[in-house]
């Protein structure tokens, strides 16, 4: 029996969707977040009491826009898809300010409430990222970072993320030191570790349950023109 098709490009924008609004629940919650939007996260809260318009979401383009140019550095080489990387990282840094200002009277003084969102926000961006794994569209930074770093040095692309990661949350807990004191943690917490276990194992259950329902195929001929 042929399976129904999933177009990429619907899979790129409910991506970016799921992801965002996942991101806005965990924000919400305040458990911590995935290592490695903390960053950008601890950048907006420093920063934003001074200059009102680093929103979460400008944080997080501005802080991939400095991930890309390390890149560009590290790799010695600029390529077009980065520019459409940065485009992907602003609309979602939209998207999360957006979310994140339709969830803001939610009340979240309770405990048993603050983990239902948490928890709504682990499935929701752990989708979105599977939905993102599907597209030829040229995903966020932290994505890109990876990926091309493991292809051009030769390195195993698993292993690569796992440094990275880390390396991600290390720089959070640095942020976190230097921004606001050494005994106060903000940005990262509980709910951080716990996406560290579980996402991985989400994205993955995700993607071989749509892989089983649907065939994902390019609705557009524009594959080539992001694998510039």
């Amino acid at each position: 029996m042929k399976k129904p098709a999933f177009y990429t490009e619907l899979s790129y924008v409910l991506g970016i969707l799921f992801l965002s609004f996942g991101t806005s629940l965990m924000t919400k919650a305040d458990f911590g977040l995935s290592m490695v939007v903390a960053p950008a996260y601890l950048i907006h809260l420093k920063l934003s009491p001074y200059f009102s318009f680093i929103t979460f979401g400008v944080a997080s383009y501005l802080f991939q826009a400095v991930i890309l140019i390390v890149l560009s550095v590290v790799l010695r080489r600029f390529k077009i898809s980065y520019l459409f990387s940065f485009v992907t990282a602003v609309i979602y840094g939209f998207a999360l300010d957006g979310f994140i200002l339709l969830t803001k009277n939610i009340p979240a003084e309770a405990l048993v409430v603050r983990i239902a969102l948490f928890a709504a926000g682990i499935l929701l961006s752990t989708f979105g990222i599977c939905l993102c794994f599907h597209t030829y569209i040229s995903p966020e930074a932290y994505d890109v970072f990876v990926k091309d770093i493991a292809t051009v040095k030769g390195f195993d692309i698993g292993k690569t993320k796992t440094v990275y990661d880390f390396s991600s949350l290390a720089l959070s807990v640095i942020l976190s030191f230097c921004f606001f004191g050494l005994f106060e943690f903000r940005g990262i917490g509980i709910g951080t570790a716990i996406a560290a276990f579980v996402n991985g194992a989400l994205i993955g259950a995700y993607g071989r349950l749509l892989e089983k329902h649907f065939e994902f195929k390019d609705a557009l001929p524009l594959r080539k023109f992001f694998e510039r």
